[in-house]
């Protein structure tokens, strides 16, 4: 009698996303807005279409260099932090494995695990891979969700760039005496696109993830259009 092959359950998650999906939704929301801002400042303050142009370019050359430079430094510095606790954790667990074993116990009793069960549980680890048990349960470190510098920076200033792309492209083809409107509105529809794809991607609501993104940005824009405005000057 041929035994029916049993039914494999897959489970799809989205965790191995977070590092290039904050970085990425980051550079592109800064690139879309900073960019934007730039452009509605600069034509409130009354320059010429040439002037909001070059103004635009140089903005996400320096946004795009900056994101990518202050992302990798602060990425980095996660890095260093986590191999230093790394660092720390194999030398307490060279010289104190018996406390090392019952800091792991207690752990997973707090988890809901008996304290028998929890012992011998910690015990099976320490023996399979003490130094990644204490990452794991302790540290709270995993391989997925650990800092990423390069990775990030290059996610960040890529994202950056095609985000400031787009309303620069507008303001390029947009006719001068409608050039605020449009940049405003094919941005806020940028803004409400970003938000929602990067809500599918990371699996949360969809609606909430494009209101959120279009509503911070529509106030930077509307701020920084409105000191262009009052000042008369490039902000």
């Amino acid at each position: 009698m041929s035994m029916k092959p049993l039914n494999r359950h897959r489970e799809r998650h989205r965790t191995d996303r977070i590092g290039w999906l904050r970085a990425a939704v980051l550079g592109a929301n800064d690139g879309i807005v900073s960019t934007a801002s730039l452009v509605l400042g600069v034509a409130a303050a009354g320059a010429t279409p040439q002037a909001v142009l070059v103004a635009g370019v140089a903005g996400l050359m320096a946004g795009a260099m900056s994101m990518a430079a202050g992302e990798y430094v602060s990425v980095h510095s996660q890095a260093d932090t986590e191999k230093a606790e790394l660092e720390r954790e194999r030398l307490e667990i060279e010289r104190h494995p018996e406390a090392e074993q019952a800091e792991l116990a207690g752990i997973y009793v707090k988890r809901g695990l008996s304290p028998e069960l929890a012992r011998q549980v910690a015990g099976q680890l320490m023996k399979h891979d003490a130094l990644g048990a204490h990452v794991r349960d302790e540290l709270g470190i995993s391989e997925t969700l650990s800092a990423n510098p390069v990775q990030a920076a290059l996610a960040s200033a890529a994202s950056f760039a095609v985000g400031a792309a787009l309303p620069l492209g507008v303001a390029a083809l947009a006719p001068a005496h409608g050039l605020t409107v449009w940049v405003s509105v094919t941005s806020f529809g940028f803004l409400a696109l970003l938000g929602a794809m990067a809500a599918r991607a990371g699996g949360a609501a969809i609606v909430a993830g494009a209101w959120r993104v279009t509503f911070w940005g529509a106030l930077a824009m509307a701020i920084t259009a409105g000191a262009g405005a009052l000042f008369g000057a490039v902000v």
